[in-house]
């Protein structure tokens, strides 16, 4: 059984990996925006799966967004959610309630 330490560094190398492949579509002129058509949807499902709830599906909704928008591309969402997930919303869930 997974670890909450190898989940999240799971986690980690995925988003790092979703978003570069986000990113590829600046490497090539014009098969870029066509591969965006493809790579919105995928990555929106790719979202939804990696990071469970409402806050999944709503990134998600950003996601499909990000990609199918040209010029967005460079904006790491999957990262951005990570340390959302990982970083910021449990560092203020620790002050809140004081955990030491």
């Amino acid at each position: 059984m997974p670890t909450k330490s190898n989940k999240k560094i799971k986690h980690l190398f995925l988003s790092l990996l979703f978003d570069g492949i986000g990113m590829l579509s600046f490497a090539v002129p014009f098969l870029g925006d066509f591969s965006d058509v493809i790579w919105a949807p995928i990555s929106a499902w790719l979202m939804i799966k990696l990071y469970k709830g409402k806050i999944g599906k709503a990134a998600g909704v950003v996601s499909f967004v990000e990609e199918i928008i040209p010029g967005l591309d460079v904006i790491p969402t999957f990262t951005i959610m990570w340390l959302y997930t990982y970083v910021f919303k449990k560092s203020k869930f620790n002050k809140i309630i004081d955990v030491d």
